[in-house]
């Protein structure tokens, strides 16, 4: 066992905290730099994992990299990385502002294998974190514990680690090996055998679901795939460009200061720019993936979309999982055998359990978040506890996607900046080089 200690933790080294990497070596502060470790539980780094299908794409520009919004001459871009790996040529040749998610994930990956001064520790899994106390009560620091055994004490935390994954009740008394969530998907499915005829439902409309229900025809060749929608069917992402403007670094000046139900007005209103559509190109390719089943399977194909049916009960009976499926327009239910059950019915809305816990620990009743992101732990404390990802109702809809990472990053790190130095408040990066505000 090992203990150390360190200015900057971060959980998580995903795209948030790569980003706030990145933003800390180009802060200008070398001793900021060196102290900032980065924990990550993988042995490696992948962006979106268990949903890195060969054909997948990123909804988002790459000009919404971790770096480019914030400082266009970063050596951290996406550009940089294409030029650096030889594919600049190719890419362009493309034509497309929207990489493959593979390539994107090797991107971060590159990323971090780029950084000179802040460190990532991989295989590192987090089991619990406590709040450090000096002798007149105030919140020092942090220790956290890692699964080998290993501590880790810091002064200010950061949680990037995104959010935990949603499993409706009526679900919950299924066995385990029966249920595969989204943010599992290639690891379960390359544990069953390619060849078998499994009968599978796939549950939710959005991205994460259509993917899931897509894939399993190359995965599973053999399966036969039932996809319940609860909607009238699946639907696009609102792509307005008008709308889109809400997700400019600058809109989350103004959600953070707009009242709470205009807040909660906004965020419903966008729903279709996210969480219930999907991307066009893709609804075209699945579309087109079932006429040809229709057509040339004698007007019977082996995978069904059903829209406006919702599961209302779920339970094993004979060795078979049986969903009560009802029909919501008419009221009608039936039972549907099947052998498992994939759920594209993505992550729980609220605080994610280890930041529950954390603010449990603390004596917080809630978790409030200021404007650069940091918790309102009471009185004036030496420690820090930072969120990125899981702040939608005070930042906005994109405050879980890339497309607010650079600037995110320049307000923690300024944050961070300022509470070391508390006479002068520094710029994380000068602002000729801040790109778009």
């Amino acid at each position: 066992m090992a203990d150390r200690e360190v200015g900057v933790l971060a959980i998580g080294a995903g795209p948030a905290n790569l980003a706030l990497a990145a933003a800390i070596e180009e802060s200008g502060s070398p001793e900021l730099a060196e102290g900032t470790l980065l924990l990550e539980q993988a042995p490696d780094i992948k962006w979106q994992r268990d949903l890195l299908m060969p054909w997948a794409r990123s909804q988002v520009s790459f000009l919404k990299d971790l770096v480019t919004l914030r400082n266009p001459r970063s050596r951290f871009s996406f550009l940089s990385f294409l030029h650096d790996q030889g594919r600049l040529d190719a890419f362009v040749n493309l034509g497309t502002f929207h990489p493959y998610r593979w390539e994107f994930s090797d991107y971060l990956q590159w990323v971090a294998a780029s950084l000179e001064r802040v460190r990532i520790r991989y295989s590192a899994r987090v089991t619990s974190v406590v709040p450090q106390y000096d002798g007149q009560g105030l919140l020092t620091g942090w220790k956290v514990q890692l699964a080998d055994g290993d501590t880790i004490a810091c002064r200010d935390l950061v949680i990037g680690g995104g959010r935990d994954p949603r499993v409706p009740e009526v679900f919950a008394g299924l066995p385990a090996e029966r249920v595969v969530h989204s943010s599992a998907y290639r690891s379960r499915i390359a544990g069953i055998p390619k060849d078998d005829p499994v009968r599978a439902v796939v549950v939710g409309g959005a991205q994460s679901a259509a993917e899931m229900f897509y894939a399993l025809h190359e995965n599973l060749p053999n399966s036969r795939i039932l996809m319940v929608v609860r909607s009238v069917g699946l639907q696009n992402y609102q792509t307005s460009k008008f709308v889109n403007e809400l997700f400019f670094p600058s809109f989350v000046d103004e959600f953070y200061d707009a009242p709470k139900d205009v807040r909660a007005q906004v965020l419903d209103e966008m729903r279709l720019t996210n969480y219930a559509g999907l991307a066009p190109p893709f609804l075209d390719q699945l579309y087109e993936m079932l006429y040809r089943q229709r057509m040339l399977g004698g007007g019977v194909a082996r995978s069904e979309i059903r829209a406006m049916t919702e599961v209302v009960d779920a339970r094993v009976e004979d060795g078979e999982v049986v969903l009560d499926l009802r029909d919501r327009r008419t009221g009608k239910e039936w039972p549907h055998r099947c052998d498992l059950v994939l759920l594209g019915t993505g992550f729980d809305g609220r605080m994610p359990a280890l930041v529950r816990d954390l603010a449990e620990r603390a004596g917080l009743d809630e978790v409030a978040v200021s404007r650069n992101y940091r918790v309102d732990l009471g009185a004036a404390t030496p420690g820090a506890l930072y969120l990125q990802g899981v702040n939608e109702a005070t930042h906005g809809i994109a405050d879980s996607l890339i497309s607010v990472l650079a600037n995110r990053s320049h307000d923690i790190v300024t944050d961070l900046l300022a509470r070391r130095t508390p006479t002068a408040v520094p710029a994380a990066v000068p602002a000729a080089e801040q790109g778009v505000a």
